[in-house]
């Protein structure tokens, strides 16, 4: 998945502009020991720029990542496949690594992105993935695949993962997050 960058529009907010509503936005995310620009990355400190917005999205987002129904392989699956739809280098090279922690071999990963896995499962959150960025809807053949092996719960953590980084994946790429310089 290798794109031009985006042209920068916003740039991270400086170590030395965050005071105590940033930090408090950023909370629910990351310890206070990476509330500084190296520590969060380029989207949280971009995202800065707007405290009081970061602040409400990022307990979501924080949901999503760590604490929703769907186990950590199925959300990087889907959060991988949406990314790519959504042309996010940033976010697709930030999520490789917490992929594979996840349980995801490289193949896995570019089952991913051709779209073609092997795994029963994987290949039931790509479609999901593939119909909601295709129509805003799961087509119900999908659905009921899906119904089969999660909960009602699952289901719906799942929409919102596809669509929670899918925003992200806009809000990223519009804004021309670029990566961090190592």
């Amino acid at each position: 998945m290798t794109r031009p960058e985006r042209p920068l529009r916003l740039r991270p907010l400086p170590d030395a502009d965050w005071d105590d509503r940033c930090r408090s936005a950023l909370a629910s995310l990351i310890p206070a020991e990476r509330d500084n620009v190296h520590g969060a990355g380029n989207v949280l400190a971009t995202l800065l720029r707007h405290p009081d917005l970061t602040g409400a999205y990022l307990p979501f987002n924080a949901y999503l990542l760590r604490d929703s129904t769907l186990s950590p392989r199925i959300r990087e699956v889907a959060l991988l496949r949406v990314v790519h739809h959504g042309n996010c280098e940033y976010l697709w090279s930030h999520h490789i690594p917490i992929a594979a922690r996840a349980g995801l071999s490289p193949d896995d990963i570019d089952a991913v992105r051709s779209g073609n896995s092997v795994d029963r499962r994987d290949q039931m959150v790509i479609q999901a993935v593939d119909d909601l960025t295709a129509d805003s809807t799961i087509a119900q053949t999908t659905w009921e695949e899906l119904a089969q092996v999660f909960t009602d719960q699952q289901c719906m953590d799942l929409v919102f993962t596809i669509g929670g980084y899918l925003l992200l994946a806009m809000a990223v790429n519009t804004f021309g997050v670029q990566e961090e310089h190592k």
